[in-house]
């Protein structure tokens, strides 16, 4: 482990060297200097194939070309049993480096420590703020020179590490560092599995095979040549040790018998033999490193294995089992570790933990690992031990390395009560893996285990919690809903929780159906006034519009009991914000946010109301911040509908700004990542967002094509609370294409349904669609009374389109100085959004009203991207590159090239002359607020 170096000196007869493992790597070593040679190639690379297929080969090789150009190379290999412990891969690759930690902005450093357990770690981490320092770090080297970072066996990083790494991955674009990745083809590698560029080491060809036949000291010919090919199947490593297995076999009785030789897959064995003629000390020596499983030799030292210089390594360098660097020894193949491991006595097995346990007493967590693993039986103290061990991982954030350590801490627990409690708080911290398969896993132990109620109780939550993100809605609603059915009687608040899970999994199918069955099982919990802010969950989420006054006015008592307590205020704020109560959910999230800022290792359930909130209340900065980090944490997870949730805010921002071709891509990628049929929410905002995109090219008939989708084909809504805000951009889209008819039977439909609960804003946007669709001498009343609440300026982008479309209709009917008010605040409105498309249309329109619409100064920023455009106001409020980087996930190298390109298209030349840029643009934000 740490920072790579190459061990220079001449291999050894009895192993491959590097010419037989590159043999027919051509064109893939080929692929690997252009990745390490161009920052204009790929900034990340997977490199997968099976075992022995010569991974690691080129990875050095890559690594020794990046080293010969200059670049600093940072080396982390995995292993099977650092899996278990939080961080250790991403320690492993940062250490030489550390140094570099007390450079990073404090709360990237604080961060950072805690993770590698050198912190206080009072609280728990902030993931994605680990992730932003990891970039920072990276980045910051790349100041000096290229950097290459060489994951090598990345399917046994621990996941924390991983969730780390691949946030960084994902923002290396335009930074100096290139990131290669080895892994086994079979294997899943959190994070890297989706968008990651991957080359793939296929079989050799025949030509290639009988080539590395050819450079073995003593190469096989005739028939025993050809059984080699045959069963080798091209793979490089299997090639290499059946030919030694050959020749051993001729030397001690002749040719090999008929017969197929010892198989790839039984490698192992292969490997075990050569075990046989060792000196004592060298099998202890040995046995103690494949029981410590460690690449990191600092890891080694301080368990007092003999050193690399010590004579009890030579035989087994010289058997091929292993190799001595300028850093230490290390196994030559994990078959190797494996067969010296599993070659050893199940007592020498125990004897070896147990020294290392000792050996290692000053690093509790390797130490507890080390008792667990020599305990054949359940022992109370080192079952402690693993629970103290799983607690310090989820203080740093490890959740998969704390649930691995509760469960084998269930295993080792004498008594079968405390094994189920263990196995829960397994389950709970496994829930924050995403892996819903094993959180299930660890939910079945613990029925096998207990009987009692509430324990029981506690892993069915556990398991909704994380089946509430999940994509197969249907199925998991009848789960849930079973679940919460059965717990109604002897556990009713484990049963309303269920419940409450089941209410969002409703919102994100939007089958019918399952309101009914949500209904009928909140009536048979007793009702219970410690649980009134969940009931109010329930029916705000699955029904918002079902005696939707009543439930509006139980929001201030709801929002004063959450005071100061951030989870509960963000679920104000949802059920806010599903009220079309707007203000007051962006109210809540702001004061929950400056305690807490997200710092949630899963997605929110229904989190994306967060961002549609930020986005309704035109503050779109900070909604992109909370699809940035729903983007993030869903994408560590691999829970894909979160990201799906993001996506489709992320889109219809993108649209709203004239960014059209951006906003399809990230709507097409929602909807590729649910089932429409499993995830109606989704779908609908996606093809709101399509439709958006369609109307700021000025194409209606796409863009109603789109916004039908949303209804059904007799008119009614496809999702109960995504459907109807799109009401009024339908009838826009139908006057422009000729649909009127059709569209203002849809909006009736939709009034009558709502009746006396539509929202105050709903009946606005109705206005404003009946105002469209009307005769034009009709439209007036329409217009006023979508404009006649003044509390409808806390929706100023919808009550700016209700402005544009009234001063349109004043000007058509020659009423042309009344229009200029409602043109002057709208287009104000546009311009401080940075709605391009609504900026040009109420500019031409204003020209045509007779007024002057010469472009200020702030209407440059309508050149730049929206992500630009958020980093130049954040620097004009005087952050830094740092702490801008910090706040959207991004290396301070990408907000400094952002900047860099933004200012010529701004007409300025420093840094200094964006706050009077800009000033009016923030003096307009505040009169809004």
């Amino acid at each position: 482990m740490g920072e790579h170096t190459c061990d220079r000196g001449a291999a050894r007869e009895s192993e491959p060297d590097s010419r037989e493992l590159l043999v027919g790597r051509g064109a893939e070593l080929a692929r690997l200097f252009r990745a390490v040679d161009s920052v204009a190639a790929d900034p990340v690379l997977m490199l997968v194939g099976e075992m022995g297929a010569g991974k690691s080969a080129l990875l050095d090789q890559a690594a020794r070309r990046a080293e010969a150009g200059g670049a600093r190379v940072l080396l982390a290999t995995g292993s099977e049993s650092e899996s278990s412990l939080a961080f250790s891969a991403l320690h492993q690759l940062l250490r030489p480096v550390l140094a570099g930690v007390d450079g990073l902005p404090e709360r990237q450093r604080a961060a950072l420590r805690d993770a590698f357990g050198q912190g206080s770690a009072t609280s728990g981490p902030d993931l994605m703020l680990i992730g932003v320092a990891v970039l920072s770090l990276l980045s910051g080297l790349g100041d000096h020179h290229p950097v290459l970072v060489v994951l090598d066996d990345a399917q046994w990083f621990d996941r924390a590490s991983l969730d780390a790494l691949s946030f960084a991955a994902r923002r290396l674009e335009g930074e100096p560092v290139t990131m290669l990745i080895g892994a086994r083809d079979s294997d899943r590698v959190p994070g890297f599995d989706r968008h990651t560029p991957t080359l793939t080491l296929e079989p050799l060809d025949d030509d290639a095979a009988n080539q590395l036949l050819d450079l073995r000291p003593k190469s096989p010919t005739g028939r025993i040549r050809a059984r080699i090919l045959d069963q080798a199947g091209g793979n490089p490593l299997a090639l290499v040790e059946l030919t030694r297995t050959a020749s051993t076999q001729e030397r001690a009785a002749g040719p090999p018998s008929a017969g197929p030789l010892p198989f790839p897959d039984r490698l192992e064995r292969i490997f075990a033999a050569r075990l046989n003629s060792l000196p004592a000390s060298t099998a202890r020596a040995l046995l103690l490193l494949a029981a410590m499983d460690s690449a990191d030799w600092t890891i080694a030292v301080s368990a007092r294995l003999p050193c690399a210089e010590d004579a009890a390594w030579i035989p087994a360098e010289q058997a091929g089992l292993v190799r001595r660097t300028g850093r230490g020894v290390q196994f030559r193949h994990p078959l190797v570790r494996s067969a010296v491991y599993h070659a050893a006595s199940s007592g020498a097995r125990r004897e070896a933990h147990l020294s290392l346990a000792t050996m290692l007493r000053d690093e509790p967590d390797r130490s507890a690992w080390h008792r667990a693993a020599a305990c054949p039986h359940p022992d109370a103290a080192v079952s402690a031990e693993l629970e103290r061990t799983a607690g310090r991982a989820r203080r740093r954030g490890g959740h998969a390395a704390a649930a691995r350590a509760l469960q084998r801490a269930a295993e080792l627990a004498p008594q079968r009560e405390e094994s189920a409690r263990l196995l829960v708080e397994a389950a709970a911290a496994a829930v924050f893996t995403g892996d819903l398969a094993w959180v299930e896993e660890l939910v079945a132990a613990v029925r096998t285990r207990t009987d009692d109620a509430a324990l029981l109780a506690s892993a069915t939550v556990q398991a909704g919690r994380l089946a509430v993100l999940a994509g197969r809605h249907l199925r998991v609603f009848s789960r849930l809903a079973d679940a919460a059915e059965e717990l109604a009687v002897s556990q009713p608040a484990a049963g309303l929780e269920l419940l409450a899970g089941a209410a969002v999994v409703r919102f994100y199918s939007g089958e019918d159906a399952q309101r009914h069955r949500i209904r009928d099982i909140l009536r048979r919990l007793q009702a219970n006034a410690s649980h009134a802010g969940l009931r109010t969950w329930v029916r705000a989420v699955s029904d918002p519009f079902d005696d939707w006054g009543q439930l509006v006015s139980l929001l201030p008592r709801l929002a004063a009991e959450a005071e100061g307590r951030p989870e509960r205020l963000t679920a104000v704020g949802i059920m806010a914000w599903l009220l079309d109560e707007t203000p007051q959910a962006v109210r809540a999230f702001d004061e929950a946010f400056d305690r807490w800022e997200l710092q949630g290792a899963l997605p929110e359930g229904l989190g994306g109301a967060v961002a549609w909130a930020y986005v309704e209340r035109g503050r779109w900065e900070q909604a992109r911040e909370a699809c940035a980090r729903i983007t993030a944490v869903g994408r560590a997870t691999g829970l894909d509908h979160a990201v799906a949730c993001a996506a489709t805010v992320e889109a219809t921002l993108l649209a709203f700004q004239g960014e059209v071709s951006s906003a399809r891509t990230r709507a097409e990628e929602a909807l590729a990542l649910v089932d429409p049929l499993e995830s109606r929410s989704v779908a609908v905002y996606a093809h709101r967002a399509l439709g958006a995109a369609a109307a700021a090219e000025g194409a209606y008939g796409t863009a109603y094509g789109r916004l039908r989708m949303v209804f059904t084909a007799d008119g009614a809504p496809v999702h109960y609370h995504a459907s109807y805000p799109a009401l009024a951009d339908l009838a826009a889209a139908a006057v422009r294409c000729g649909r009127h008819e059709e569209a203002a039977a849809i909006v009736e439909r939709s009034a009558t349904a709502l009746a006396e609960n539509t929202s105050p804003r709903l009946r606005a946007l109705i206005s404003r669609a009946r105002g469209l669709l009307a005769d034009p001498e009709d439209a007036e009343p329409h217009f006023r009374a979508a404009l006649a609440d003044p509390g409808l300026e806390y929706w100023p982008f919808e009550r700016a389109q209700t402005l544009l479309d009234l001063a349109e209709w004043l000007r058509r009917r020659r009423r042309i100085a009344e229009a200029r008010g409602p043109l002057t605040e709208a287009l104000e409105v546009f311009r401080r959004l940075g709605a391009r498309p609504w900026i040009e249309r109420a500019r031409a329109e204003s020209r045509a009203a007779g007024l002057d619409v010469t472009d200020a100064a702030p209407d440059a920023l309508a050149g730049l991207s929206p992500q630009q455009q958020q980093i130049v106001r954040l620097a004009a409020r005087g952050l830094t590159n740092r702490e801008i980087g910090e706040k959207l996930f991004l290396s301070p190298r990408t907000v400094s090239s952002h900047l860099y390109r933004s200012f010529p298209k701004l007409g300025i030349t420093a840094r200094s002359q964006l706050r009077d840029l800009i000033e009016g643009h923030l003096a307009t934000a505040a009169h809004q607020h």
